[in-house]
């Protein structure tokens, strides 16, 4: 969102009965939905992978790897990527979650070999101080620890302030300039230093729950279309620079060339169950209460429809969010694309959004992929995507 382990399953175990409209076939039968161990051993996988806008080809690999095993897959000059299952043909639906994280880019080296960052995308400055980074360099990874002037040494006026990107600088453990340059080069990016973690109550901790997860679900929920596909072509892409894309990005690139008629974007929000924050502000989205879906400003009302009515019909719960202009998501960009593209956006719940620990509920992401399959199952061939 843009902003001014293997072995183990889920814990929440969605079961329920489809009606033979509703699952495209002659007979009803039970679905059971869950994150299988192999799910969650690539979700890990993807998380760990270091992207940051512009630079995320790593983990594109990481998912396109993925996808092959169930679906077709391609990706553009952009750095998009995209998994088709092509149903009967038609209509044909994207589902959109950007691969890029927010990172920093290198932007000099002094002479004693500190370096100097500019950052990819929006930081609290505040996050960065004292963090381990790992830059990508020409010749591999290489790590340093971000510097600041020790507290004993700032003036009592100055221990107050904010600090500033200016006043910061990366240790690399270089001696000179020579050393770290041939290390490190102006533009090489860099994230923080940081693995996933598992938490207590289904919970998991990445620096780059956004949007990794969101890319992560929209292929989870192409491989439980494609267990069962119906009449749709659904097409799952993984957009690239959406943390610096007020241009649209990689969302709007592949909005064009996918020819979709609907669009199914899924990003994160944010969480409303921790402390400080104002839910008369942005409503009740506590971690666990399932998916949020958005609804105003650019959102089709036919494909929020889809979506409610689905959830409602599978007992999925949600909360509803109100966007009364932009969404600051992908959505913005593809809801425009070709002749207009009907877009709806369904969101995690994500509490510390832009930092090394942002954390979200795997029921919530399992539950997020459960209703997106089943929504694509329900796109018939005949579906008017304009609210009259």
């Amino acid at each position: 969102m843009r902003v001014a382990t293997p072995g183990r399953r889920a814990l929440v175990v969605v079961s329920y009965t489809l009606s033979p409209a509703a699952a495209g076939c002659t007979s009803a039968f039970t679905l059971l939905a869950m994150l299988s161990a192999s799910s969650l051993a690539f979700l890990k996988r993807l998380l760990d992978t270091p992207g940051p806008s512009g630079f995320e080809s790593a983990p594109a690999r990481v998912w396109r790897e993925e996808a092959a095993h169930f679906a077709n897959v391609r990706g553009d000059v952009h750095g998009n990527s995209m998994a088709v299952v092509a149903g009967a043909g038609e209509p044909t639906i994207m589902l959109a979650g950007h691969i890029d994280e927010i990172g920093v880019i290198v932007q000099h080296i002094d002479d004693e070999g500190y370096v100097y960052i500019a950052p990819i995308g929006g930081w609290d400055v505040q996050v960065l101080v004292g963090q381990r980074l790992r830059f990508l360099g020409a010749q591999g990874d290489v790590f340093g620890v971000v510097g600041k002037k020790p507290i004993h040494l700032l003036r009592p006026d100055d221990r107050e302030k904010a600090s500033k990107l200016t006043d910061l600088w990366v240790d690399i453990g270089a001696a000179n300039a020579a050393e770290a340059g041939a290390r490190l080069s102006v533009g090489d990016p860099g994230v923080i230093d940081s693995h996933t973690l598992d938490f207590p109550n289904n919970r998991i901790v990445s620096r780059s729950i956004d949007d990794r997860i969101g890319a992560f679900v929209v292929l989870e929920a192409l491989r439980r279309y494609a267990a069962q596909p119906g009449a749709a072509r659904v097409v799952a892409t993984a957009t690239t620079q959406e943390e610096i894309a007020w241009h649209g990005g990689g969302a709007a690139v592949s909005a064009t060339a996918i020819g979709a008629r609907m669009a199914i974007v899924v990003d994160v929000t944010f969480a409303t169950d921790h402390p400080g924050i104002e839910k008369k502000e942005l409503g009740h989205h506590p971690i666990g209460s399932g998916p949020v879906l958005t609804r105003g400003s650019i959102i089709s009302p036919v494909a929020l429809r889809l979506l409610r009515s689905t959830a409602d019909a599978l007992s999925i719960p949600y909360t509803l969010h109100a966007a009364g202009r932009d969404t600051g998501t992908d959505a913005d960009a593809i809801h425009i694309a070709r002749e207009g593209i009907a877009t709806a956006l369904v969101s995690i719940p994500n509490r510390y959004m832009h930092s090394p620990n942002e954390l979200v509920s795997l029921d919530d992401v399992d539950r997020a992929a459960t209703l997106i399959a089943e929504t694509c199952r329900r796109v018939g061939t005949e579906i008017d995507f304009t609210d009259r």
